[in-house]
Parts: structure tokens; sequence; C-alpha cells
């Protein structure tokens, strides 16, 4: 007879899948709030140090279940984190930048559909918005963010489906600095203005 090995189970490809599709099942089911690590480990079938191990926290888990080809938090914190002035101009150049990159094009048109399937609604609106979205508020020193940062999701969401998605004109023809233009003093608006 052979010794069992000790410890953990070793991870790998597989184990990593199997987690990433548990937790995808879990929050469009559940949505974020309802979704603990222990659940979306049970669904794997691994220990819930497991989901540590290849993902960190809960936030970090959502994030890469949404199979993003960036980290929508790192963008964020690097180019629109700054001084509530401006803050609107500053997110439309970093979405459109990101956007307008046909290398992660396609995985983000991948996800804005995901959002219209059954549970996507819950991923954006349980998930994307506390992850994202709040902190990014916070950070800005936005009054009231639970408030203004849907108003601004509202916002964004409408420029994205219509310029990259149905690909309507003239937004899908416009150049970044007209898009820009046109829809910053509209987040400032949402961001900072007085709210009815």
């Amino acid at each position: 007879m052979t010794a069992q090995p000790r410890g953990r189970r070793r991870g790998n490809p597989d184990t990593r899948a199997a987690i990433l599709a548990a937790a995808r099942e879990r929050f469009a089911a559940s949505g974020f709030g309802g979704t603990t690590i222990r659940s979306i480990a049970g669904a794997a079938g691994v220990d819930p140090a497991l989901v540590h191990h290849y993902f960190g926290s809960k936030d970090d888990l959502f994030v890469a279940a949404l199979e993003l080809p960036v980290d929508p938090r790192a963008v964020m914190a690097q180019q629109v984190v700054g001084p509530l002035e401006g803050a609107g101009e500053r997110l439309l150049r970093a979405l459109l930048g990101v956007w307008d990159d046909p290398q992660v094009q396609p995985a983000l048109l991948a996800m804005v559909r995901r959002l219209v399937e059954p549970g996507g609604d819950a991923l954006f609106r349980e998930g994307f918005l506390p992850v994202v979205l709040l902190p990014l508020g916070q950070a800005l020193g936005v009054e009231r963010p639970e408030r203004r940062m849907p108003l601004v999701a509202s916002q964004v969401i409408g420029v994205i489906l219509l310029r990259y998605v149905v690909r309507a004109a003239p937004l899908a023809d416009w150049d970044a600095d007209l898009v820009v233009a046109t829809y910053a003093p509209v987040l400032d608006g949402f961001l900072a203005g007085p709210l009815p």
C-alpha cells in the first residue's frame, strides 16, 4: 500500500474551469449578494479554500466569472479615479479606449450579450454595480453613489449598446472625441449635479 498524499488537492485547469462554471451558475441564479464562496465550492465539488486559492475574494471571483479580457476595477483605478471634476470625460475615455480595442471588443460583446440572457440582470444589478461601479463612485467622492452610479451606468450602457452592439448611426460613426464631448457633460451631471 502506498500512503495517500497529504494536504490540499492539487489544482489543475479543470478544477479552475469547474469553479468558474459553478460561479457563473450560482451568480446567475442567486445574484451576487445571495451567492457564497461555500455554495460555489459545493457546486464545483471542491473545498472553499481552493476557491480562495484560485480567485482570492468573492469580488475577484465575480469579475473572473464575467470572463472579461480586462479587469474593469483596474481600468477604473488607473484611468478614472481622481478629482470629481472631469470624471465623466475620464470614464468615457477609459471605456472607449477598451471598447475600441479590436483584440478586446469580441469578449466585451459576448459579455453584453450575456447580460440579456436569463440571470444576466442579476449579475449586473447585484454584481457589477456593487463590485465595480459603487466602489468607483466612492473612490471619486461622489455624494450618494448608490443613487448616482446606476444613473451613470444607464447612460454608459446606452452608449455601448448603440455604438458597439446595434451599431446605430451616427453614434457608431463618431470618433471618440465627439462621443466624449457629447456625453461627458451628461455623466458629470449624474456624478455631481443636483438630483431631483
